[in-house]
């Protein structure tokens, strides 16, 4: 468990470290890699990947404010949040179900393995094509809080915290280029956790958490929201979508070995 939880504390402060910059949220990482290390339930794994998350997303949103760093755009990405955070509260009751339609839990641990593997697809095809593509900008309410209402569903759902999927659907909604998208998506993303893990911790849907394990994994995820703000701020947007593509291809092919090892 040693060397395990080292592995851990390792993988949550690099994605940490990626998730701020990118605005993927961290836990798109973290979760394929607890996945495979085979150490917790799906549920455990699902919380603590939140947990992780929303400690790097809430450094960069209070950061972003108290240094009036002026990347959000309050209204849509508000909207979004809200819709996020009934999309979690949803995400979180749907998830609750599917686990236990399977008797063998790695039955579902493949099946969220395979969406994340065809969300990563998708967003990486979409990506390399994305010039070829004209954006929208939608200004619509019920039009903004559905969109943020499916985005915090999968959130939730697959225990991710956000993801790739935050990124492409706010550069095509709402045109946003990449680094102004990624700090919308942590906005997006910090409201969508504190309302699963506030319901997750009423519903005491959670047991035997090592709090040792989940107050390490959150400091990681800090420390990497630290790093990771001090990165961004000295590079361009280029790199940030080359670093994005690097990450979407490491994705895919830790997916597609999980997937493998699950159904086997």
């Amino acid at each position: 468990m040693d060397d395990g939880l080292f592995i851990i504390m390792m993988v949550s402060f690099l994605a940490s470290i990626v998730g701020s910059i990118c605005g993927i949220g961290g836990g798109m990482i973290i979760k394929p890699v607890m996945d495979s290390l085979g150490l917790f339930t799906l549920s455990t794994i699902n919380f603590l990947c939140g947990c992780t998350v929303f400690a790097m997303a809430s450094f960069n949103v209070i950061t972003s404010f108290i240094k009036k760093e002026g990347q959000i755009e309050l209204k849509s990405s508000t909207l979004l949040a809200f819709g996020g955070s009934l999309g979690g509260l949803s995400g979180k009751y749907f998830f609750e179900i599917f686990k236990n339609l399977f008797i063998n839990p790695s039955i579902a641990s493949a099946i969220q393995s395979l969406i994340l593997l065809t969300i990563n697809l998708l967003s990486f095809i979409y990506t390399l094509n994305k010039e070829k593509i004209k954006t929208l900008n939608i200004t619509s309410t019920i039009a903004i809080v559905a969109i943020g209402g499916g985005l915090g569903f999968l959130s939730s759902f697959l225990g991710i915290g956000g993801g790739p999927i935050n990124i492409i659907f706010l550069q095509f909604f709402f045109s946003m280029p990449i680094k102004q998208a990624a700090q919308n998506s942590l906005y997006v993303i910090f409201f969508s956790q504190i309302t699963s893990l506030i319901s997750t911790l009423i519903g005491k849907s959670i047991s035997n958490i090592s709090l040792p394990v989940l107050f390490a994994m959150m400091a990681c995820g800090i420390a990497g929201a630290i790093a990771g703000k001090i990165i961004n701020k000295k590079i361009d947007e280029n790199v940030v979508f080359k670093l994005f593509m690097v990450t979407m291809v490491l994705l895919v092919l830790l997916n597609i070995y999980n997937f493998i090892t699950f159904v086997s």
